[in-house]
């Protein structure tokens, strides 16, 4: 019985952890809402969506599609509606209890418009108020005299004190989130490329079509573009001649991601990554785990680990790096955590049996839907070093577990 208690502590821990790791998902959980679509349809177009699933404590104000208003109207530009969805966002948590329990009946909360540097003073701000009966209010603190506040209508999903997603009466109003957005100024990818550090990787590209064409179509929205280094290019050319002309637009489209990640984001955060090579694919994942340890950002696909070198170009909407390897999908080629793996348990004695003579012949390209047979010869000490410091990972995620059973376990002695 002493060691049931101990159990279920640990097995409600997990349980938790668990539902942590899946992570927020605001087009998701709006996707089961009909109502919500134009709204989550912006929310998608403006890349606001992945700035939302990123952060840590939020409450998203969404607006039904009877009341979008003038939002859905074609008056403003993209850059325009990202700025008025931004004041939709709070960087706080809210959910129904906490409004209807407000200290003083009133608040005032930072929004992501706030956070974008766009919003000059207060504009950022939204005033929440408590009113007689229940009624809640939202308004912007630089709403004119003449608009209304909208009302808080009903809560629609929270997981407490992390996210919450709550519906509201109409759209926020703000004469500087309202305002004009110039349109980026037209980039050159290929220049840019060209200029230093991936020059080879440039050429890739630009002799395929498919390829350039979705990269090039993604940079002027979002997009974080990691460019392998010249001499990454020239060790992994063995092996990219050797891939189908599908293997090898995947794999291009592998090192892009359609939305723009700064340094500073990158340094801060981890986790993974969803590449242009995702979305293209059918039936394939094609992601890998971006992290940071001291300073440095490292990829991780699996089968190799790359880091970032340089900063080509940093100017949202597009970002650019230069990285020290090649990245390649476990998708396409065998993946270094099955060397990890336990050797099985011995077998009993066999009976000697006479083995065949085997006849060898030229390795071929690996299909695009089956992993390669294995790494080329030149790229031996890369996935040395590779395999070397995995093991350390693999240790510190078991030492990890090991703290947090004993931590659980002393908790409910």
């Amino acid at each position: 019985m002493d060691l049931i208690r101990p159990l279920a502590v640990v097995a409600a821990l997990l349980a938790v952890c668990a539902a942590a790791a899946e992570g927020f998902d605001i087009l998701q959980i709006l996707g089961k809402h009909d109502e919500f679509s134009q709204f989550c349809k912006l929310l998608n177009e403006t890349h606001l969506a992945g700035d939302i699933n990123r952060d840590r404590t939020i409450t998203v104000l969404a607006v039904a599609n009877g009341d979008m208003g003038h939002l859905t109207s074609g008056h403003y530009s993209l850059g325009t509606i990202r700025h008025i969805l931004e004041l939709h966002v709070v960087a706080d948590y809210y959910d129904e209890k906490k409004l209807k329990q407000l200290s003083h009946g009133a608040t005032a909360a930072s929004t992501l418009f706030q956070r974008s540097g766009f919003a000059p003073g207060m504009a950022g701000y939204v005033n929440i108020t408590q009113h007689r009966g229940g009624k809640v209010t939202f308004i912007v603190d630089d709403a004119a005299d003449s608009v209304k506040p909208v009302t808080f209508v009903k809560q629609i999903e929270s997981h407490r004190y992390d996210y919450s997603v709550l519906q509201v009466s109409s759209v926020l109003s703000s004469p500087e989130a309202e305002a004009p957005v110039a349109p980026p100024v037209p980039v050159n990818l290929t220049n840019l490329l060209s200029k230093k550090y991936c020059k080879s990787f440039a050429g890739l590209l630009a002799a395929d079509a498919k390829a350039f064409d979705t990269i090039n179509g993604t940079k002027d929205t979002a997009l974080t573009l990691f460019c392998p280094v010249d001499a990454a290019v020239a060790a992994f050319m063995p092996k990219f001649k050797n891939l189908t002309a599908k293997a090898k637009t995947a794999i291009l489209l592998y090192h892009a991601v359609p939305d723009y990640y700064s340094m500073q984001f990158l340094k801060s955060n981890k986790g993974k990554v969803t590449t242009l090579a995702t979305t293209s694919v059918a039936k394939k994942d094609y992601t890998y785990e971006a992290q940071t340890e001291a300073d440095t950002v490292t990829l991780d696909t699996t089968v190799t680990t790359s880091t970032i070198q340089a900063t080509v170009r940093d100017d949202d909407p597009i970002a650019i790096y230069a990285v020290s390897k090649f990245l390649q999908p476990k998708e396409l080629f065998k993946s270094k955590t099955k060397d990890l793996a336990p050797a099985p348990a011995p077998e009993g004695p066999k009976k000697k049996t006479k083995k065949k003579p085997s006849s060898t012949s030229a390795a071929a390209a690996p299909a695009d839907d089956e992993p390669a047979d294995g790494p080329a010869s030149d790229d031996s000490a890369d996935d040395a070093a590779d395999k070397a410091g995995a093991v350390p990972s693999l240790l510190a995620r078991w030492v990890t577990a090991a703290a947090t059973l004993a931590a659980a376990l002393a908790l409910a002695a």
